[in-house]
């Protein structure tokens, strides 16, 4: 979703969220979760997070859970965030930059995010 908010249009699947490590931000995002209909962040045990790479909440909208992405952490990337107002509320998504290292993969979707990125971050 935080390339679709740099301009590249696309579809999108599910909304990936970076988390801080801290138990008191895993329960305030879990809070957070509970707005959706299905409630499925209640499947999700208090160390799934700690334990797997990522947890999927598989509600109305699809949210997948890390506290690392690309080998760095919520506090690694905390620093290349940007806030965008959204209907009045304030929210946080990647810098381009920090797409740009999170979409290192092999996945055919991730490289072409990789080329819009490279050519945002080159108008910059």
């Amino acid at each position: 979703m935080a390339v679709i908010q740099h301009g590249h249009l696309r579809a999108t699947e599910d909304i990936d969220l970076l988390v801080g490590s801290s138990s008191e931000n895993i329960e305030r995002v879990r809070n957070a979760l509970e707005i959706l209909p299905a409630r499925a962040v209640r499947d999700m045990a208090d160390g799934d997070l700690k334990e797997f790479t990522v947890v999927r909440v598989a509600d109305e909208i699809v949210v997948d859970l890390m506290l690392e992405t690309a080998g760095f952490s919520f506090a690694d990337a905390e620093g290349e965030i940007e806030h965008h107002e959204i209907e009045g509320v304030s929210i946080p998504f990647a810098s381009a930059r920090l797409l740009m290292k999170m979409k290192q993969t092999e996945r055919e979707k991730d490289a072409l995010d990789r080329m819009f990125l490279e050519r945002k971050i080159a108008e910059e």
